[in-house]
């Protein structure tokens, strides 16, 4: 995989992602410390297989593999993620040597390949220690987050391309905190707002730590999704309005316009002085696409002040997602037209399908649905920025099959297959078409 590679206009980043907890595995050497994805992992009915990430794609140990993987496909960036417990152990205080010389090899061996190093500072794996001590409900997590972003930042800031700060924050607020599903597994329904808005400050602080360690651009990553009420019944398009306040412009509006949205502005547990923190000037702005999202009403019973229905009429991937390209396109123009001169360039930093994909008797990989999706959706990114949108760099969910938080490893996103009783990886039928694409210099309309 390390031949010779055309690589693409120097404007443009193309690439792939993956996440520390999701691939690394090695979750008990080199003085990694436990996070809430090791605790909730344990507790027997959380993950749909029963499976953990103490081995995943064992990435800790295979990055050359991965980062030749990359190389062959002609990317020119790699957004990865920096575990917090292996840098510290216990979320704060001492710094494991070990674990932060991992991640410098790892920048160093992108760096050998001409490959950007896109890293991210929380991928959702929170030290249990500050789980102990309240995680993200407690106002000091987002102290200790900007601790840690100072450490990465002295380490790494020399040659890191562009950091991403959090991984994003409403999936983890909403699955983490108000329904359970992620670790650590709380159930707090709209009470979890002090989880997202910590999240937040947490951001605005290691913001500031990275800009006095480090030259590097900055970002926040979002998923962010078109909200489509279900129908223009009054009550439909106002629960839409508010589900759009939590999902998107909570993390918008106060990042970009140092407000919060007026649905959720009477929140008690922000104090004065928090939104001019969390508002600190970003290089760019992460985008993570994966679908629409349709809102009705709730019914009587429902405790929430929306409720989300299925989007039907499209194709669906295997995690019975619907399949709306057009659906990116609206997303990022609507960026555009939202914020205006408030907004940053973007970076389309997630995108992808997972799929049952099987190996043929030949070992090859045939994984037609994935390329329609991956050549839709670029597609649609190219309309965007024909739109006049600034956008600069799409990189793909994911270079790996990996661990896929709850659902374990049933679900595939992974350009090349993983085999995860040997390690062994073969590149996918889609891996193909993607360095076909790279290699061709960008064009707004794609052709």
């Amino acid at each position: 995989m390390t031949g010779d590679v055309t690589r693409p206009a120097p404007d443009f980043w193309w690439g792939a992602a993956t996440a520390a907890y999701q691939v690394e595995g090695a979750v008990d050497e080199d003085g990694r410390g436990p996070s809430i994805w090791d605790t909730f992992t344990a507790e027997p009915g959380r993950i749909t297989d029963g499976s953990t990430g103490a081995v995943a794609c064992d990435s800790y140990h295979r990055w050359r593999e991965d980062l030749d993987l990359l190389n062959g496909l002609g990317a020119n960036a790699y957004r990865f993620s920096i575990a917090w417990p292996r840098v510290q152990p216990f979320g704060s205080g001492a710094v494991n040597a070990a674990g932060l010389a991992y991640y410098d090899r790892l920048v160093d061996g992108l760096l050998e390949r001409g490959i950007a190093p896109f890293p991210t500072l929380f991928h959702w794996d929170l030290p249990q220690a500050l789980q102990d001590a309240g995680g993200w409900l407690s106002r000091d997590t987002a102290e200790r987050f900007a601790e840690y972003a100072g450490v990465v930042g002295d380490a790494l800031g020399d040659r890191v391309a562009c950091w991403g700060t959090l991984n994003e924050p409403f999936v983890h607020m909403a699955l983490s905190y108000a329904f359970g599903t992620h670790a650590p597994g709380e159930v707090l329904l709209l009470d979890a707002f002090a989880a997202g808005h910590h999240q937040l400050l947490g951001h605005g602080l290691a913001t500031q730590a990275l800009r006095a360690a480090s030259s590097a651009a900055v970002m926040l990553v979002n998923n962010l999704t078109p909200v489509r009420a279900a129908s223009a019944e009054p009550d439909d398009v106002a629960a839409a309005r508010v589900y759009d306040a939590f999902h998107n412009r909570m993390f918008l509006d106060t990042v970009l316009l140092g407000t919060y949205p007026e649905e959720l502005a009477d929140a008690e547990v922000v104090r004065e002085g928090d939104l001019a923190t969390i508002a600190q000037p970003l290089d760019l702005l992460g985008v993570n696409y994966y679908n629409p999202t349709q809102v009705k009403a709730p019914g009587p019973d429902n405790p929430l002040p929306f409720e989300i229905v299925p989007l039907e009429g499209y194709p669906r991937t295997g995690f019975d997602w619907p399949v709306v390209p057009q659906g990116l396109t609206e997303l990022l123009v609507g960026l555009r037209d939202s914020y205006a001169d408030a907004l940053p360039p973007l970076v389309v930093t997630e995108n992808g399908c997972a799929y049952p994909d099987e190996p043929a008797p030949d070992g090859t990989v045939d994984d037609p649905d994935r390329i329609a999706y991956l050549d839709a959706h670029i597609r649609a990114v190219g309309a965007a920025r024909e739109a006049g949108v600034d956008v600069r760099g799409y990189l793909v969910w994911s270079l790996l099959d990996n661990f896929e938080w709850a659902e374990g490893y049933t679900q595939r996103f992974g350009i090349t297959r993983v085999d995860f009783a040997t390690g062994e990886r073969t590149p996918k039928a889609s891996y193909g078409w993607y360095r076909n694409r790279i290699s061709r210099d960008w064009a707004p309309d794609l052709p």
